[in-house]
């Protein structure tokens, strides 16, 4: 579980480049058409959320300990959820969302291996 979670913490630290300038481009749209759309906003959380955990992934890659994966667990999930419920126009949200959602799974696999 090693090598997932550096991948994963290297994937979802360059995944967050590309989901913090679509989340920009999601806001200037939403304040164009002036309808009230949050997508945005949404997905700025979840690229915090995903920088976040994708440097939790890195440091705690060595760690024997369960911390590092309910860590995980809440940080991929919390962005998983806030994508999930706020793309909006902003349908790519749902991929990144996703990608959040394995992360978080494969955290829980990780905690439950460690017994």
């Amino acid at each position: 579980m090693k090598t997932w979670k550096l991948v994963s913490g290297i994937l979802s630290t360059v995944i967050f480049l590309v989901v913090m300038f679509q989340s920009c481009a999601a806001g200037i749209v939403d304040a164009i058409e002036n309808a009230g759309g949050t997508s945005g906003v949404a997905g700025i959380v979840v690229g915090i959320l995903m920088l976040s955990g994708g440097i939790v992934s890195i440091v705690t890659r060595d760690s024997a300990k369960k911390g590092g994966d309910i860590a995980l667990m809440i940080l991929f999930g919390l962005a998983a959820f806030f994508g999930f419920v706020g793309y909006g126009n902003y349908s790519d949200l749902v991929i990144w969302s996703f990608w959040c959602l394995i992360c978080a799974i494969l955290a829980l696999v990780s905690m439950v291996k460690k017994g």
